[in-house]
């Protein structure tokens, strides 16, 4: 999906999300690192914003010509701050995040329209050269290195992964039906959306847009805003449609006056980022068991001019003032489908765990725990340099792992052949993880806690071919591609084992072709295919792993 890259004048745009405080400490010109590149309107490129700037706008909006190759400006990787002059040095406190790596520099108004409205405010400008709007790149540093670009933006999910997330919750009860325990909507944001607390009993899950900054290393931010609402039927006459489309809509149309949905599209890609639905436990699994999914009537169904993006319905709830816990972890996973990861976990087995053992723990398949470095990788939650490749034509190599649930983690992928664009390919991807953190409460299941070590995951990324909706060709749910569980899969966890296995790496441990999971897929699904490769593992100094990979 297209993310606009500014959403209104005076925006803040770099890849770091709110880390651009920490670079303009109160102006500008506090770092060497940032520097002027143009303006926005310098259509023919000589550095000056001038009415020769509004001739060539001007024959554009009445279809005489059309922009020069200027007329958009290529971020090429790289972080641009942008605004009035006098706004400058309060720029760094509004820092977003966009994944779309252009602008106009035709978009005076940055409404993501090429107008008359923009003519206007060229000769505006024109007659008032202060007015001027700058941009300034700033280049990456060994220090303060940009997060990777996020390869999951051209997927199915409405949420974005980095900058800022927004999203509208409903806690929804029914004319026969009541919560239990009714929290209010200041309980529900601050479990949802609260501030960090390390000092909290209920840490790292004291609220979820706590736990995604620290997952993503700062890369991205939750808010939004809670309401309750009381449907206008017994729930009986709501059950039976996997969409929910028809609470849906009688919610939102409720709330169509009060609420500006556009304020939840963050990204300004013209989709509401995510919409969450919570209804009282009582109301059973069999319809409302937590589930999230694209809106059954999206393509048909606006709201203040935007369409929707995901949905998140679901009976969990919070279950007393100081009890959420269970509900951030539940809605954590849930909110990693509206940014577009898949299920990890297995559908319609008896034991539907995907991964097992010690290193068997991942947001996407249990609930429990952090992401993994696959699900991290996908979202952009890397800063570069973090992610490291195994190049088999160079015979050995090796690498530093720092631990995952620190700002330093790292990651090596190992490629089968060729790694393709966006990781859309086969690939083993390797961490170093530990209890810290958002896996602290993992010192819980006795049969993870077995303290920390280098895990492996076994990926298979490839794209479907289903243009209208990209996805994961091999996720669950895929029965063909996946031959029920049985062949090829998204994930697998290299060492797989039962519960009781300890498939974590450590000092001294070796990594090849007798490692259980350890090789490629063959043609008939099975992981048959010697890779070829071995590794070895040894602790290195500091909060580090060291491992050593070799082609054989």
């Amino acid at each position: 999906m297209m993310r606009a890259l500014i959403k209104k004048t005076a925006a803040v745009l770099l890849a770091a999300g709110a880390a651009v405080s920490g670079v303009l400490s109160s102006t500008l010109s506090a770092s060497a690192d940032w520097k002027r590149v143009s303006y926005v309107g310098d259509l023919n490129s000589d550095d000056k914003f001038t009415v020769a700037d509004l001739v060539i706008l001007t024959r554009y909006v009445l279809g005489a010509d059309s922009l020069p190759d200027t007329g958009v400006y290529d971020m090429d990787g790289a972080y641009y701050l942008t605004g009035v002059r006098s706004e400058i040095t309060s720029l760094g406190q509004e820092a977003i995040r966009s994944g779309v790596k252009y602008f106009q520099l035709a978009d005076i108004d940055q409404d993501g329209v090429i107008d008359t409205f923009d003519l206007v405010a060229m000769r505006k400008i024109v007659i008032d050269p202060e007015n001027a709007e700058l941009i300034y790149r700033w280049y990456p540093t060994e220090e303060d290195p940009r997060y990777i670009d996020a390869p999951i933006y051209d997927l199915y999910g409405s949420m974005p992964s980095q900058g800022e997330g927004r999203m509208v919750v409903f806690s929804v009860e029914f004319p026969d039906l009541k919560f239990d325990y009714k929290a209010s909507t200041d309980e529900v944001e601050q479990a949802l959306f609260g501030e960090a607390d390390t000092n909290s009993r209920k840490y790292p899950l004291e609220s979820i847009s706590a736990f995604y900054e620290r997952s993503s290393k700062g890369a991205m931010h939750m808010s939004g805003k809670a309401y309750e609402y009381t449907a206008k039927l017994p729930i009986s006459n709501y059950e039976g449609d996997i969409y929910h489309v028809k609470l849906i809509k009688e919610v939102l149309s409720a709330f169509d006056e009060q609420i500006d949905y556009s304020d939840y599209d963050a990204d300004s890609d013209g989709i509401i980022d995510c919409i969450m639905f919570i209804v009282p436990s009582d109301a059973g699994d069999s319809d409302w068991w937590p589930t999230t999914g694209i809106f059954g009537d999206h393509r048909n169904t606006f709201y203040d001019g935007h369409g929707i993006g995901h949905i998140v319905v679901g009976n969990k709830n919070i279950t007393a003032k100081n009890d959420y816990s269970g509900f951030v972890s539940t809605y954590s996973h849930e909110l990693g489908h509206a940014m577009g990861l898949p299920d990890y976990y297995l559908y319609n087995v008896d034991d539907f765990q995907g991964m097992h053992g010690s290193g068997g723990f991942e947001l996407m398949d249990d609930a429990i725990g952090d992401f993994g470095a696959a699900s991290k990788l996908m979202l952009g939650w890397y800063k570069e340099g973090q992610v490291s490749v195994f190049d088999s034509t160079q015979g050995e190599q090796e690498f530093t792992l720092y631990n995952s649930e620190t700002d330093d983690g790292s990651c090596v992928i190992i490629p089968r052949g060729t790694l393709a664009d966006k990781y859309r390919s086969e690939f083993f991807i390797i961490e170093y993880t530990t209890l810290d953190n958002n896996n602290l409460r993992l010192k819980d299941y006795w049969w993870k806690s077995t303290g920390s070590g280098v895990r492996i995951y076994h990926v298979e990324a490839t794209q479907n071919n289903n243009l209208t909706f990209p996805s994961w060709k091999y996720a669950s749910g895929n029965d063909t591609e996946t031959n029920y569980n049985k062949g090829i899969r998204f994930i697998r966890l290299v060492g797989e084992g039962d519960d009781t296995t300890d498939n974590l790496f450590r000092d001294g441990a070796v990594i090849d072709s007798r490692t259980s999971g350890f090789a490629w897929y063959g043609t008939d699904g099975s992981q048959s295919v010697d890779t070829g490769i071995s590794l070895s593992v040894r602790k290195g100094e500091g909060d580090t792993y060291t491992i050593k990979v070799k082609a054989n």
